[in-house]
């Protein structure tokens, strides 16, 4: 136990702070461009991580929502209840993860359209003598061919938004005081940690999806999704009364008596 309060200490003080809520977006488009840039003027070697197979990508990025929906919902029903005491509006803060599902699919949706519209089927990566008889991506595969489309980078919009949202949520933390003796300290501590992980992972992908894969282009379109996603959400809509809302501060809550005590 106190390994993880260990973890839970440290990924409070590096990303549950202000000034990591308003740089980290520079920060993500930072490591875009320069990851680009690399990829472009100086390849890395070929590695485990260039792999499309790898673990982290097959088994985290790729159902990188699902990962985020499953830990932000105890998180946010925990953290959200503790601070208001009020059942409506962990409901109503909890639709936060609805509003992502639905940007996730809609987003995706329109990459796949694109992709499509935008694309023909090859013979080979070479890009000599178009196919004209596969009309799609899936059919071009099957039938051995190569199709290059505009393939907006779904792992840099998703991965984007999916950080920026866990550190907003987690923002509550420097509300939430933790006390040993609390029956939510020890399952409020593990989501912290899991948390904390986890945006380490997406930021890390992020970085290796710069560096390895897609164009520029189709990197900065993911990526400026991703931030639209979110600042259209966190940044305006969720300031509006008919929304899901922020998550609770205490400078616009009356704290519950047993608060934690650090």
């Amino acid at each position: 136990m106190e390994h993880l309060e260990r973890c839970a200490w440290f990924i409070r003080t590096t990303l549950v702070r202000t000034t990591v809520r308003r740089y980290l977006p520079w920060t993500l488009v930072a490591f875009m461009l320069c990851g680009s840039l690399v990829k472009e003027y100086s390849p890395l070697p070929p590695s485990y991580l260039s792999n499309k197979r790898n673990v982290l990508n097959v088994y985290f990025v790729k159902v990188a929502w699902g990962w985020t929906f499953i830990l932000l919902l105890p998180f946010i029903a925990l953290t959200n209840y503790h601070l208001t005491g009020k059942a409506g509006v962990v409901l109503r803060r909890l639709c936060t993860l609805l509003v992502g599902t639905v940007i996730w699919y809609v987003t995706t949706t329109v990459f796949w359209k694109i992709e499509h519209y935008t694309g023909n089927c090859y013979k080979s990566s070479a890009l000599e003598s178009i196919q004209k008889e596969f009309n799609s991506k899936e059919e071009c595969r099957k039938g051995g061919g190569f199709w290059q489309g505009f393939d907006i980078s779904g792992h840099s919009f998703l991965l984007t938004y999916c950080v920026l949202s866990i550190v907003e949520e987690m923002a509550v933390l420097q509300d939430v005081k933790m006390d040993r003796n609390h029956n939510m300290h020890f399952a409020l501590t593990s989501l912290v940690v899991a948390l904390g992980c986890l945006t380490y992972i997406w930021v890390w992908m992020f970085l290796c999806t710069s560096v390895y894969f897609h164009d520029l282009s189709q990197k900065v379109f993911g990526t400026l999704f991703g931030l639209v996603g979110w600042h259209g959400t966190y940044g305006f809509w969720y300031r509006k009364p008919f929304s899901p809302g922020l998550p609770p501060q205490s400078s616009s809550l009356n704290l519950k008596q047993d608060s934690y005590k650090k």
